[in-house]
């Protein structure tokens, strides 16, 4: 299964089951999983943990 079509399937339950709220959900997990992702071996990550 190739990662489009996960997203088409997933977003075909959204529409048909009318779940649009776990848009915005499911979204700021993938954002929030690629800002850990990115800071672990950057410069930036000092900075990003001062926050939090």
């Amino acid at each position: 299964m190739s990662k489009m079509e996960f997203f088409r399937e997933l977003w075909d339950f959204m529409r048909m089951r009318k779940r649009y709220w776990l848009a915005p959900i499911i979204l700021v997990f993938v954002l929030f999983g690629l800002l850990l992702v990115f800071t672990e071996t950057s410069v930036v990550a000092p900075f990003i943990y001062t926050l939090f």
